[in-house]
C-alpha cells in the first residue's frame, strides 16, 4: 500500500528534496553570522576613536578586510535564503514567484558584490 496520492503517481512528483538542504543552509549561516557578529561588535568597541580616518585604517587592515568580505557574502546569502521562502510561501503566481525569485538572486548577488568591493577599495587603497 503506498501513501502516495493517485495524481502523485500520475504525476511522478514527489518531494525535491532540496529543502533539508536550505534549512541547514539557513542554521549554518545564522551561526556563522553570530561569530562574525561577535567579532564585529568587539572589534569596533576596540577601537580608541570612531572618525573616519580611524574607520578606514581598520577596515584596511588584512585581517579585519577578510572578515567584514566574509561578513557581507554570509549576509547576502543568510538574507537570499530567507527572502526565497517568504516569496515561496506567499508569492502564488507562477510568473511572479519565479520573477521575484530572479530578482532575488540578482539583487543579493549585486549587494555582495558592491560590499566586497568597498572593502577591497578600502584595503587596497587607491591600486584598485
Amino acid at each position: 500500500m503506498s501513501l502516495r496520492s493517485p495524481l502523485s503517481r500520475v504525476l511522478g512528483s514527489g518531494s525535491a528534496k532540496d529543502g533539508t538542504e536550505h534549512w541547514w543552509m539557513q542554521r549554518v549561516t545564522a551561526v556563522a553570522l553570530l561569530i562574525i557578529g561577535l567579532w564585529f561588535l568587539v572589534s569596533i568597541a576596540s577601537l580608541a576613536d570612531y572618525d573616519r580616518a580611524e574607520l578606514y585604517r581598520w577596515a584596511g587592515h588584512p585581517f579585519h578586510a577578510v572578515m567584514l568580505i566574509l561578513a557581507s557574502i554570509t549576509l547576502a546569502w543568510h538574507s537570499t535564503l530567507g527572502v526565497q521562502v517568504i516569496v515561496e510561501d506567499y508569492v502564488h503566481g507562477p510568473l511572479l514567484k519565479v520573477s521575484a525569485l530572479l530578482l532575488n538572486k540578482f539583487l543579493h548577488v549585486f549587494l555582495a558584490a558592491a560590499a566586497v568591493l568597498a572593502v577591497l577599495k578600502i584595503a587596497l587603497g587607491d591600486s584598485l
